[in-house]
């Protein structure tokens, strides 16, 4: 009994020592080192930004101070007076939303086809939309885009600047494409032999299956057009009421006066990252399941 008994109460002993090894140890100190790093890289800017939105102009230019000596809530209300937040918001909203479902309808039955048939040209397509991913489209592309969009009389029109944005999903295309090949084949044959259309699969049975993958898709395409400036700064040039939210916080760096308003472009920043925060919650539940399938897998 007591050569039984020794093993067990040694046993936890070995395990402690395991992970006080020097080198063990050290390893765990240097990857908290680097996640703690990261954390304050990563929020340091967003806490600076915030105290800045509470302090006056001239407070915030000396730089003597990190917390402000007097909160000044009303440069909200003043930033979103100035810069006609509400008009700009729904702009902002109107183009971000619209442009994400159509990159998301665009890419998946996209991806859909591309997994599920053969087709002529088949490598080729998939070969340009990776290649896409890997070209810096913004100025390059500017002045075609904008001519085409002139040919189609939507130059100075928001749905210009959304068609663009939806033509741009090859990141999309290639995430979707990663979560058909999941989906069994079989159900597709089960749907066909029940007299199922090849759309009707699609929309009927496909679609509710790549809910945490259109989640995932649908944040970034969303962050993406949220924060578009100079698609919406050019095509908004003839008519300021088009113009959005990142294109209206530009116009807040100087007031009336001419004089530089930092404090003001902070608290407006402040104000756009809410949508993106309420977005993020709605799209978190996808994560989630991403990262649970990913584990079971």
């Amino acid at each position: 009994m007591k050569n039984e008994a020794v093993p067990t109460v040694r046993q936890p002993v070995h395990g402690l020592r395991d992970k006080l090894r020097p080198g063990r140890f050290a390893g765990r100190v240097i990857i908290w080192a680097f996640l703690l790093a990261v954390v304050v890289f990563t929020l340091f800017p967003l806490l600076m930004t915030f105290t800045g939105s509470m302090m006056t102009n001239a407070e915030l230019m000396s730089g003597g101070n990190l917390i402000p000596s007097k909160w000044q809530f009303a440069n909200y209300a003043e930033a979103w007076q100035q810069s006609n937040f509400a008009r700009y918001t729904w702009n902002s909203l109107f183009m971000s939303v619209t442009s994400t479902v159509g990159t998301l309808l665009v890419a998946a039955m996209a991806a859909y086809v591309v997994d599920r048939r053969s087709f002529p040209g088949k490598a080729l397509f998939v070969g340009l939309q990776a290649s896409m991913m890997f070209i810096s489209m913004g100025a390059i592309v500017l002045r075609p885009q904008f001519d085409l969009m002139v040919l189609l009389g939507l130059n100075s029109s928001l749905w210009g600047v959304i068609l663009i944005l939806i033509s741009g999903h090859a990141s999309t295309f290639f995430i979707l494409s990663g979560f058909y090949k999941s989906i069994p084949r079989e159900l597709d044959e089960a749907a066909m032999m029940d007299g199922s259309g090849f759309i009707r699969t699609f929309f009927r049975i496909i679609i509710p299956l790549l809910a945490p993958g259109l989640g995932v898709s649908g944040l970034f395409a969303f962050r993406h057009a949220w924060n578009e400036y100079i698609l919406p700064l050019v095509f908004t040039l003839t008519d300021p009421h088009l113009q959005t939210l990142t294109v209206g916080l530009a116009n807040l760096r100087y007031g009336s006066s001419a004089a530089m308003q930092t404090n003001l472009m902070m608290a407006g920043a402040c104000l756009s990252m809410l949508p993106m925060l309420l977005v993020y919650l709605l799209a978190n539940k996808s994560f989630m399941q991403v990262t649970a399938g990913s584990i079971k897998g």
